[in-house]
């Protein structure tokens, strides 16, 4: 019997993993975050989810029709972009919000520089920070943002339904107390004592804020599977994480030097969605390990910076796209000695 040789290609050890599988996976950890929100907010946030998804798809398919290349829509990229982006804005923003955003996410963020893989910085996050410097009044207001069973309690609620916003409401008058009245001073003790009770509330999402970051549970359960799965690692969310409690224990308090209150600022903002589902895209993150841990202890620090002191109260965003602007650098610089080679002079 005449055998039959096979010759192949390297690589010869295959693995079951491709980009659709990490990258549905990725949206399957993000469902629950999403079926919180429509529990919180109403259906709302589950149309401004699709249609954000929608968004994103058709735009990356009508640019690579037009750049007459392969249509990778079903790799899934476009629409993990999509359901980030939605989860990053208000329920209460106009309809055609995300629908911009997203384009801008894949046109500008991703598919200008050749499409996936090319891309320097996070396209969900530029599509994010491009709506905001925009429309900041579409993005910033919460106005009915108040989930279901939650309570906000602040200066204005009005327009400031989030707890960063009325922790740096606070923080403001009270660092100029003579320049407002007795009651609104009292005010603003209150709302800070009341905000850092509220930890529970921002464990299990019952507070104020965008669509997919206040549910921490939520977030953090789709966050233990994709570390299940290994497709996240520990270094990058946990330096970021720890950075972040270590810098507001001793620099966010309102009493001086450490006296601020760890959970409530882990648990406010987009950090938890930040850390675990935008920081660790493989795009652009860094490769090694010590890069890994820089990357995650950079975008803690700049966060820290901007809610502190910056105009804004949440950093989150911009923390992760500046420091995606410095991966090619910490990818050199910390790139681990060959094994018997000699160091480049």
């Amino acid at each position: 019997m005449e055998e039959k040789l096979f010759v192949k290609s390297s690589p010869h050890l295959t693995d079951r993993e491709s980009v659709p599988r990490i990258m549905y996976s990725v949206v399957l950890a993000l469902i629950p975050a999403g079926i919180g929100a429509v529990y919180f907010f109403g259906v709302r946030a589950l149309w401004i989810t699709l249609i954000s998804i929608a968004s994103a798809v058709a735009t990356e398919y009508l640019i690579q029709k037009f750049r007459k290349v392969p249509v990778t829509i079903s790799d899934g990229s476009a629409v993990l972009t999509g359901v980030l982006l939605a989860y990053n804005v208000s329920v209460q923003v106009p309809l055609w919000i995300p629908v911009v955003g997203s384009f801008f996410a894949i046109a500008v963020g991703k598919q200008v520089f050749g499409g996936l893989g090319f891309n320097p910085m996070n396209p969900a996050l530029l599509g994010r920070a491009f709506l905001l410097a925009s429309w900041p009044t579409h993005m910033t207001i919460f106005d009915k943002a108040i989930p279901r069973g939650g309570t906000v309690s602040g200066i204005d609620v009005i327009t400031s339904a989030t707890p960063l916003n009325v922790l740096k409401q606070s923080k403001d008058i009270l660092a100029n107390a003579s320049d407002f009245p007795v009651e609104k001073v009292t005010q603003a003790h209150q709302a800070l004592a009341q905000l850092y009770d509220a930890s529970e509330k921002l464990f299990w999402g019952q507070i104020g804020g965008c669509i997919g970051e206040t549910s921490v549970f939520l977030l953090l359960l789709g966050a233990a599977y994709l570390m299940y799965k290994r497709y996240i690692g520990w270094k990058i969310p946990f330096s970021y994480l720890g950075t972040v409690a270590l810098l507001e224990w001793v620099f966010g308090g309102t009493e001086g030097l450490f006296t601020g209150v760890v959970l409530f600022h882990l648990f406010s903002g987009g950090l938890m969605l930040g850390a675990f589902y935008m920081a660790t895209d493989m795009v652009t993150s860094p490769v090694t390990f010590k890069g890994r841990i820089y990357f995650g202890i950079g975008c803690g620090v700049i966060t820290v910076l901007i809610r502190e002191i910056g105009g804004y109260p949440e950093g989150v965003s911009y923390s992760i796209l500046l420091m995606n602007l410095t991966v090619p650098l910490i990818n050199r610089y910390t790139k681990p000695k060959a094994f018997g080679g000699k160091k480049a002079k």
